[in-house]
């Protein structure tokens, strides 16, 4: 089929013609150009930023040495296979070098010009005691969760000062969150909270306890706290576990304190955790302060016989033993042992004390039974005496008669 040789006129200017192609083109280069350029833009604000990071990790200082034990071997040593962490690692300060250096890897590791599109990677810390090393530590803890993506693009690094800490915070737990209750297999994500100064750390001791009693029978034991106000608990059964934060008041812990009493199957290995105890309370009574007083604890009887573990340690507001500011102070928390008795003890004394009563009393009856025996005996000499006296008598009473005869 032939075209036909007559074309209809294109509308509108004719300027316009075949020029449309270049027009495109014009605009795709404008379009490029602009990614360019907030490309370029984007990539200075991250150079900034790391920049600047950088630069806090040139200011940071070494800490100052904490207070160590006295009679303790400095350092982190082995002992066979086992290995010490003196003062529970304080006593292995970094120099500030060392924190410097720390720092800028982790900053360049987690800058997001650094890291193929903001994914951080796990840091090289080199230091694998400080949270489990480099399986998953930089990037759940100081990475995606820390600073790196969630904090958009590079930061100074997160508390640890950048060793390899599992996490921060539950965002990559593939566990449910809790919920307040008494539940396992969970993530908390309840912030620590506010932790007081060294002389104001919360302490506890157990001043006064018996170290026997039976069965049932009641005892009370004198629990000394100090530094903590007896005033917050949050019942366990209605969500108030593990969801409170630590607030402090005029630099003083606020929370309670728990008295427990539990048998041991062992005394040569560590307990059963799961049991629970014979007795448990927990003590608030809006007392206490950074004054010591004591508090009478009534346990109204044990039921297991055998070796009992009775202990007493201080909650926060959410049941967890308060923070401390210095890793080498002691939590409050005190334990004793206590044996308990069945009661049979006594009863086979008081068994044996009627025997050695019945005894004294067939004692006695065999010796009032000797007396009268005695008695008898006596009178039955004194009537063998008389009788004798008698035919004495009668016998003398006979030959005289017969003299008289004679004489007759």
């Amino acid at each position: 089929m032939r075209r036909s040789q007559y074309r209809r006129a294109t509308k509108g200017p004719k300027w316009l013609t075949g020029k449309r192609r270049l027009i495109a083109a014009a605009a795709t280069i404008v379009a490029f150009g602009a990614i360019v350029t907030v490309t370029q833009v984007s990539d200075a604000s991250t150079k900034r930023s790391t920049d600047r990071a950088l630069a806090a990790c040139d200011r940071i200082q070494a800490p100052r040495s904490s207070k160590l034990s006295s009679e303790t071997k400095k350092g982190t040593y082995k002992q066979g296979k086992v290995t010490q962490h003196s003062d529970d690692g304080a006593s292995d300060v970094p120099s500030t070098q060392t924190l410097r250096d720390r720092c800028r890897r982790w900053v360049m590791q987690n800058a997001g010009n650094n890291t193929g599109g903001g994914k951080p990677q796990p840091s090289q810390s080199g230091n694998t005691n400080a949270g489990g090393g480099q399986n998953g530590g930089g990037q759940t803890g100081g990475g995606q969760t820390g600073g790196g993506q969630n904090n958009g693009g590079a930061q100074t690094p997160p508390p640890g000062a950048g060793l390899d800490i599992l996490a921060r915070d539950c965002s990559k737990s593939q566990l449910q969150e809790h919920d307040g209750f008494q539940n396992g297999n969970r993530c908390v994500t309840t912030e620590f909270g506010e932790v007081g100064t060294e002389q104001n750390n919360p302490t506890l001791l157990i001043t006064e306890h018996p170290d026997q009693v039976n069965v049932g029978e009641a005892f009370t034991i004198k629990v000394s706290t100090r530094n903590i106000i007896r005033d917050r608990f949050l019942a366990a059964g209605q969500g108030g576990y593990y969801v409170e934060s630590s607030i402090l008041q005029n630099g003083i812990v606020r929370g309670h304190f728990h008295t427990a009493c539990r048998v041991l199957q062992s005394t040569n290995a560590a307990p059963d955790p799961a049991p629970a105890p014979d007795f448990f309370v927990a003590t608030e009574d809006s007392k206490g302060s950074a004054t010591p007083d004591t508090v009478d604890i009534n346990v109204p009887g044990l039921k297991t016989a055998g070796t009992q573990q009775c202990s007493s340690w201080l909650g926060d507001g959410s049941h967890r033993i308060p923070m401390m500011q210095r890793a080498n102070q002691t939590p409050g928390f005190d334990s004793f042992r206590l044996e308990v008795g069945n009661g049979g003890g006594n009863g086979g004394d008081q068994q044996q004390g009627g025997q050695q009563q019945g005894g004294q009393q067939q004692g006695g009856d065999q010796q009032q039974g000797g007396q009268q025996a005695g008695d008898q005996q006596q009178g039955g000499d004194q009537q063998d005496g008389q009788d004798q006296q008698a035919g004495d008598q009668q016998q003398q009473g006979q030959q005289q008669q017969q003299n008289g005869r004679r004489r007759g």
